[in-house]
C-alpha cells in the first residue's frame, strides 16, 4: 500500500466525537469518528485514510491504543509485562503488513484532565518519540480547524520498530521531552 498523501491526525481523549464533528463540511478535511463503529477494523481505517484526497484526515482510531492500554495497565499494576510485550509485537506485525499506520500527529484533548499514567503515556512516552507530533489541545483555546492550519513542522516519526519496543523501559515520571530516555 502506498503512503497516504494526506496529513493524518488522530484525536484522543474525552469528547473526540464532538471535536471531530466540528470539522464537518470543511473542504480540505476528511474526518470520521470510529468511537461508535466498533466493527470497523484497523485495516479499514488505514484504507479509508490512505485513499483520501483531502489534505487532512482526522479520526479517533488510535493504532497504538492497545499498546497504550497495556503500558498503562502494566504501570498501574493491573497487567503483566508479557501482555505489554505481546501488544507491542502485534502492532509491529501489523505495521509491517501495512494494516495500521502511525498518524502524522496525535492531538491530545484536554491534557490537564488526564490523570496518572495516561498523562505519562501521551505527554511522556509518545512525546519522547517525537515531541512535535504530539499536540496537547484544549478546545477552548481555538478550534480544531485553527489547530490544523497551524500544525508545527517536524521530523517524521522514527520507524515504529525502532522506538516502540523501548516503551517497556519507559517509566512514568521519567520519560518525556527533555528527560532521560527521550528520543
Amino acid at each position: 500500500m502506498e503512503a497516504p498523501g494526506s496529513t493524518t491526525l488522530v484525536v484522543v481523549g474525552d469528547e473526540t466525537t464532538t471535536a471531530i464533528g466540528s470539522l464537518a463540511g470543511l473542504a480540505n478535511v476528511d474526518s470520521a469518528s470510529f468511537a461508535e463503529m466498533t466493527d470497523a477494523t484497523d485495516a479499514e481505517v488505514v484504507t479509508w485514510s490512505s485513499t483520501s484526497h483531502a489534505p487532512y484526515v482526522v479520526h479517533d482510531r488510535d493504532p497504538l491504543g492497545h499498546v497504550a492500554s497495556a503500558w498503562v495497565e502494566f504501570y498501574d499494576e493491573r497487567s503483566t509485562l508479557g501482555v505489554l510485550q505481546l501488544e507491542i509485537e502485534q502492532v509491529l506485525d501489523q505495521v509491517a503488513q501495512h494494516r495500521i499506520r502511525v498518524p502524522d500527529y496525535y492531538v491530545v484533548l484536554e491534557p490537564e484532565s488526564l490523570r496518572g499514567t495516561w498523562l505519562h503515556w501521551w505527554l511522556g512516552v509518545l512525546a519522547a518519540a517525537s515531541p512535535s507530533r504530539v499536540i496537547p489541545w484544549a478546545p477552548g483555546d481555538s478550534s480544531l480547524a485553527a489547530l490544523i492550519r497551524h500544525l508545527p513542522t517536524a521530523r517524521a516519526w522514527p520507524e515504529v520498530r525502532e522506538w516502540l519496543p523501548t516503551v517497556v523501559k519507559a517509566v512514568p515520571d521519567r520519560v518525556g521531552p527533555g528527560l532521560p530516555g527521550a528520543a
